[in-house]
């Protein structure tokens, strides 16, 4: 048995017998560091990390950073703020600003054991399992928004002002840095022009996660009910409409577009219809407030975006994913197309 730190996985861009000194340090014992790159996420590296019996989830910024991205101190702020409260989450153990050690500023967390699903699909479930998944996705977004987060200690977790201009000013200016020419997605451009003439005035303030999808909530390794809300990184305070917008984009995109659901026999499968999800969010988070159509093309406008950053660090080849820059194009340029879809349907 090898009793050096150990990378399993070509992805692990770091020096392991830094974070195998560091952790010694900090938990003694002489078992050995295990590192290995875990498969998802396009935006924060995610390692997992194995010292004997002990097991933890890394985080880290990846090497190149994007302006107002992977702010994994606002990850590790809100899941500690979140630890004994309504919405499961795991347990975050240390953040560390020491760039010597992984390269990055990086925190650790509890590494939870259950099943995460890519698509809304959700393929090899039983029908009545389905249904019962759904509505527990459901309810952990609402108990997002039931909180009290002035309680929690987030009370200056976003900034003040209107937040859909706040928003709209920010992902335009990160669209601008990420577009490739004056030709790059135009539909995108057109959402943009649309959003803003149209902001609401809403005094509705509600933590939000910011990219709540399937993809990022963890279910019991048998039961289909969540065990943890993950990737907490676009979390802040704003309309909780946005996030029940990008969460609902599944019934608006196919499923080779982030896994969605359009054009599936969404009864057959127990799947619920969109009109049957967005009720059982209000019966459940108590919500008086309805989505409107520009709280999707809002959402479809933040998607896109985010969509050409994974692009951009493919390009830069910082990328997370292999193929970051072809998977990004294709997103950014789906969620561009459903949004102008939406405004389309207005007319």
């Amino acid at each position: 048995m090898t009793t050096a730190p150990t990378a399993l996985d070509r992805g692990v861009d770091f020096d392991v017998a830094r974070l195998d000194a560091y952790l010694k340090d900090w938990l003694g014992g002489a078992d050995p560091t295990r590192v290995e790159r875990t498969q998802g996420g396009m935006s924060n590296p995610t390692y997992f990390i194995t010292r004997g019996d002990w097991r933890a989830v890394l985080r880290k910024q990846p090497k190149t950073v994007l302006p107002s991205a992977h702010a994994i101190d606002r990850e590790y702020r809100v899941l500690t703020a979140l630890q004994g409260s309504s919405v499961p989450t795991p347990k975050p153990y240390r953040y560390c600003e020491d760039r010597e050690i992984v390269g990055t500023p990086f925190y650790l967390m509890e590494w939870l054991d259950g099943r995460i699903f890519n698509e809304f699909g959700t393929p090899g479930l039983a029908r009545a399992e389905r249904a019962e998944l759904f509505r527990s996705m459901c309810a952990a977004l609402a108990a997002i928004h039931r909180l009290d987060y002035r309680a929690l200690g987030l009370g200056e977790f976003g900034r003040p002002g209107n937040y859909f201009a706040r928003q709209l000013k920010r992902w335009s200016e990160q669209w601008t840095k990420f577009r490739r020419g004056d030709d790059d997605n135009p539909a995108l451009d057109q959402m943009v022009r649309w959003l803003a003439e149209r902001l609401p005035e809403s005094e509705t303030t509600a933590l939000c996660h910011g990219d709540f999808r399937i993809a990022n909530v963890m279910f019991h390794a048998t039961e289909p009910r969540v065990i943890g809300v993950l990737d907490w990184e676009l979390s802040t305070l704003g309309h909780p409409l946005v996030d029940l917008a990008f969460n609902s984009q599944a019934w608006l995109m196919a499923p080779d577009e982030n896994g969605g659901l359009l054009g599936l026999p969404l009864e057959e499968m127990g799947i619920p219809s969109e009109r049957e999800y967005l009720e059982l969010y209000h019966e459940l988070s108590g919500a008086t407030e309805r989505l409107t159509r520009f709280h999707q093309v809002f959402a479809m406008f933040r998607g896109a975006v985010g969509s050409a950053g994974v692009a951009a660090r493919g390009d830069l080849g910082t990328g997370v994913l292999p193929d970051a820059a072809r998977v990004g194009r294709h997103l950014a340029r789906a969620y561009a197309k459903r949004g102008v879809a939406l405004i389309e349907e207005e007319r």
